[in-house]
């Protein structure tokens, strides 16, 4: 078996041998430990790139520019359109295909203008596996996966990025908001906001790992076993039911599951 440390020099050696990069920067664990290895390696040959849209929770742009600020690295915010493109609304079971193929096409034609080789990206060892059409696209560009080649898995990330100091090493996964619509419901921007703004409150309540899932009027909120009591103490629930209500939604669940990644993709026939 291949030890966390050999795989850490692998992947090291590996960068060492590009030349320069653009780095797809989300502000999550993955693509921060990715970033922080490739200035350690490559010094100023590194452009972080982080998206701006509607898909994305509010909140985690501005953690992006901080951390970036905070390790020193060239940042951009670009803007991506995916709400632009009929196939992406409609929300076919093949939705991150055409939203990664948005993101990675805008990285590549930056890349190309800012006179960086590659583009690479935060997927580690664990997402080759479940439904992930988004790789279909990155591999069709020509997109790199660093800690995924050095066969890294999640909980390796965590354990590096808290050895390296890294501020996130325990933050929560994160997904892009149009995964919180069931396939086949229409992705709205006034959807969105509404998921996002949800999210955002429980997240006050002091829970980490969440998503609401969207049915129209009905919220369903996935969280972790062990916070299921945050949510039905009687002050908070009351509070959810109000700030839920405002937002526009008549019925608010609790999946009795508890969040798992994925969960839309249960009723597909892979």
């Amino acid at each position: 078996m291949i030890s966390t440390e050999e795989k850490l020099c692998h992947l090291k050696e590996m960068l060492s041998q590009l030349e320069s990069v653009v780095v797809a920067y989300s502000g999550g664990v993955d693509s921060t430990l990715l970033l922080k290895l490739c200035q350690d390696v490559l010094g100023e040959k590194v452009l972080a790139v982080t998206a701006s849209s509607p898909i994305h929770p509010s909140q985690e742009l501005v953690k992006a520019m901080e951390i970036a600020k905070s390790l020193s690295v060239k940042h951009l915010v670009i803007e991506t359109k995916e709400l632009e493109n009929p196939v992406f609304v409609t929300n076919t079971p093949d939705r991150c295909y055409y939203c990664k193929l948005e993101l990675f096409g805008e990285l590549k034609k930056l890349a190309t203008a800012q006179g960086m080789k590659d583009v690479v990206d935060g997927s580690n060892y664990d997402d080759l596996s479940g439904h992930r059409p988004g790789a279909r696209a990155a591999a069709g560009l020509g997109i790199r996966h660093p800690l995924q080649e050095a066969q890294l898995t999640k909980e390796e990330i965590r354990f590096l990025s808290r050895e390296i100091g890294l501020p996130n090493w325990s933050k929560p996964s994160l997904a892009c908001l149009a995964s919180r619509f069931p396939y086949g419901t229409s992705i709205t921007r006034r959807g969105l906001a509404t998921i996002d703004e949800a999210e955002t409150f429980l997240h006050s309540l002091g829970i980490g790992q969440l998503r609401v899932r969207h049915y129209g009027k009905t919220a369903s909120i996935e969280v972790e076993l062990q916070d299921m009591g945050v949510l039905l103490n009687e002050l908070n629930r009351q509070r959810i039911l109000s700030r839920f209500r405002e937002l526009g939604y008549v019925y608010i669940t609790l999946d009795l599951a508890g969040y798992h990644s994925g969960s839309m993709n249960e009723g597909l026939s892979l």
